[in-house]
């Protein structure tokens, strides 16, 4: 159940680098590796040439609410909840303490194992 909570909430990036229309670099949680055919702009020159490399983002977002009202429930779905939860802890109820008679009796000391002596054994 822990599994499925951490893995429901959980929410990652996964970068992809284009060079054109091929897919150079593929990550996941890091940026992605350029191509190197970046176009660099120093402060002396003026670029207007395009770049043909193109970065995608695609952002997977986890749950975020984790609380469910009952309230917020279904008529249908309300009712199967209360038939399983009254149903399962009928299931589950605590038998009578029993009695144990003989608990403090502590039996005599064996002096001579009958059994053993005369080879008498009950199979």
């Amino acid at each position: 159940m822990a599994l499925l909570v951490l893995f429901s909430t959980f929410s990652f990036t996964v970068e992809k680098h284009y060079c054109g229309d091929h897919l150079i670099d593929t990550a996941i949680f890091t940026k992605a590796k350029n191509c190197g055919m970046e176009v660099s702009a120093t402060t002396n020159t003026i670029v207007t040439k395009k770049s043909c490399c193109k970065d995608v983002v695609e952002i997977i977002k986890g749950q975020d609410q984790l609380k469910l009202n009952f309230n917020d429930l279904d008529t249908n779905a309300q009712f199967v909840f209360t038939a399983f939860v009254y149903s399962y802890s009928q299931l589950y109820q605590s038998l009578p303490k029993q009695i144990v008679p003989h608990r403090h009796y502590s039996p005599p000391n064996l002096v001579i194992d009958y059994q053993v002596l005369h080879d008498v054994f009950i199979i």
